[in-house]
């Protein structure tokens, strides 16, 4: 026998530490999620080659069976973030829907300006409103370019 299939069958838990970190190392490179479960399975059966020995077969049925259970319980379970309902966390703008500010340039025609959230925007009143700077206002909706639409608070 090789000196690498030696290793493999006198330390299993090493091995499938291994396995399971190359899996890693994969789904780093993939950015799918489909091989988060099987390198959860290489743990899972490297936890189990501690407690209970079984034979090179068992290991790897073990694994398989893990690994389809797994997919499958955490796609059919975990939705990604992506369909997660709400605004995009990365969407600062989009967060800013309810938030309230101050008038940082008076309104004029409609428009002027507000700072919210430690950053300044260009705004829409909300109808006839006239804002002066200072005035207390609250974001009704993002609109397209950056700017907001607002209302006194």
């Amino acid at each position: 026998m090789q000196t690498a299939e030696l290793y493999a069958l006198t330390h299993p838990f090493w091995t499938w530490v291994a396995v399971g970190a190359l899996l890693l190392v994969a789904e780093l490179g993939t950015g799918s999620g489909y091989l988060l479960w099987p390198a959860a399975s290489a743990g899972v059966v490297a936890a189990l080659t501690l407690v209970t020995p079984f034979g090179v077969i068992g290991q790897i049925l073990v694994f398989t069976l893990l690994t389809i259970a797994t997919t499958y319980l955490g796609r059919r379970f975990l939705r990604p973030a992506s369909a997660m309902p709400g605004p995009d966390l990365n969407d600062k703008s989009e967060r800013l829907v309810g938030r309230e500010g101050k008038v940082v340039q008076a309104f004029e025609d409609g428009s002027g300006r507000v700072f919210i959230d430690g950053s300044e925007w260009a705004a829409d009143a909300d109808g006839d409103a006239s804002l002066d700077k200072g005035a207390h206002v609250q974001v009704l909706a993002v609109l397209g370019g950056g700017r907001l639409k607002v209302r006194a608070a």
